[in-house]
Formats: C-alpha cells, structure tokens, sequence
C-alpha cells in the first residue's frame, strides 16, 4: 500500500512547475503522490505533462455547469473521489472555490514569483510581476510558497528565496532567474507541509 500523501494540481498553462512536482515525487524528493492534474484551460501544455507521466486530468470550467453552486460541488466530489490530501497550484490563475478551500483548510498552497506581500494580489501573475519589480528598481526579488485562502496571495508563507536583480537584468531575465528557482523550492515546501502535517 502506499502510504504517500495523495496530492491534486491545479494548472493553467505550461505546466513547469507541475513538472518539478512530477519529477519530484518519482525520485523520492516528495513524499506525496500526484494523482489528479486539474486545469482552467483544454489547450494547456501541462496536461500533456500530466499525460506523459500517467496522471489523470480534468478541465475545469464552471461556464461550463447549469450553476456556480454545481460547478464547485462537481470539483469538490471529484478530489473526495481521488482522495485527495493536498492541492498545490502551479500558475493556476483563479480563486478556488469556497467550499475546496473550506475542506482542504491548510492542505493548499501556492507559489508565487515575487517576495510577497509585495507584489501580490489580484492580476499579479507570470511577466506582470517582473515588469513592476525592475520598474519599481529593486535589488531582490524571490519566489513565496504560502497556504491558499480566500484571498489572491494571502494565506501564511510557508517558503520564501530571494534572488538578486542585477541593473542588467529585464523583465525577462528576471522571470528565468525566479523560475528556476521555483523548480527548486516548490518541491521542498510541499514536502515540508506534507511531512509537518502528516509527521512524517
């Protein structure tokens, strides 16, 4: 029996932090199994991440449900069937839903591509947050893992890693200068929050 934690992840796009994840949990660096890769979008390059390495997938579209009320319930039955223990979030662009971050209390977390709480919030995500950092000229930026509530970038930092911007540096350098480092850290907080919660 396999006694790792059962972990679902919430994609929006390219997927490589899920990857981090993936690799993470088949070299043993996570003590935790991903059994579920949800997306907001169809066309999402991560899902054929999620393919390649096995993981079962599903969009998640709450246009696409009679209510809101349904589309969140739909959600809810579908990690309870997989039984899910942890979310991680991996660019994934949307609000969970009342009722997952009701039952999953603790258990969710997210990573962001800047020291929050600055640079946090509503709208700030992927190049946005870059732009505003070397415009704003500060000499450090970083990656923050934190619990997810009902607030965009708000729950308890579990993580956080700082890199140096250098005046070289743009928007875009900076951006794989942080994601590198999300690769890296991602999968340490996860396992930390797993292994804390579960005393491992």
């Amino acid at each position: 029996m396999d006694s790792r934690a059962k972990i679902a992840v919430f994609i929006s796009g390219g997927g490589s932090n899920l990857q981090s994840l993936i690799d993470a949990s088949e070299d043993g660096r996570l003590s935790g199994e991903i059994v579920l890769v949800i997306s907001g979008h169809d066309n999402a390059y991560g899902l054929e991440r999620a393919f390649n390495a096995g993981i079962d997938t599903f969009v998640y579209k709450v246009k696409s449900y009679p209510s809101k009320e349904d589309a969140h319930r739909d959600l809810l039955e579908m990690l309870k069937e997989y039984e899910v223990e942890f979310i991680a979030l991996a660019g994934y662009l949307k609000l969970l839903p009342p009722p997952v971050i009701a039952n999953y209390k603790n258990h969710i977390i997210n990573i962001h591509p800047a020291l929050l709480p600055k640079y946090g919030g509503k709208g700030m995500y992927g190049s946005r947050v870059h732009e505003k950092i070397i415009k704003a000229g500060d000499k450090e930026s970083g990656v923050t893992v934190h619990l997810v509530d009902e607030i965009y970038d708000h729950g308890k930092i579990i993580m956080q890693k700082k890199v140096s911007i250098s005046p070289q540096d743009t928007t875009k350098s900076l951006a794989a200068k942080v994601l590198k480092l999300e690769h890296k850290l991602y999968p340490e907080a996860l396992n930390k929050l797993i292994c804390e919660t579960k005393k491992i």
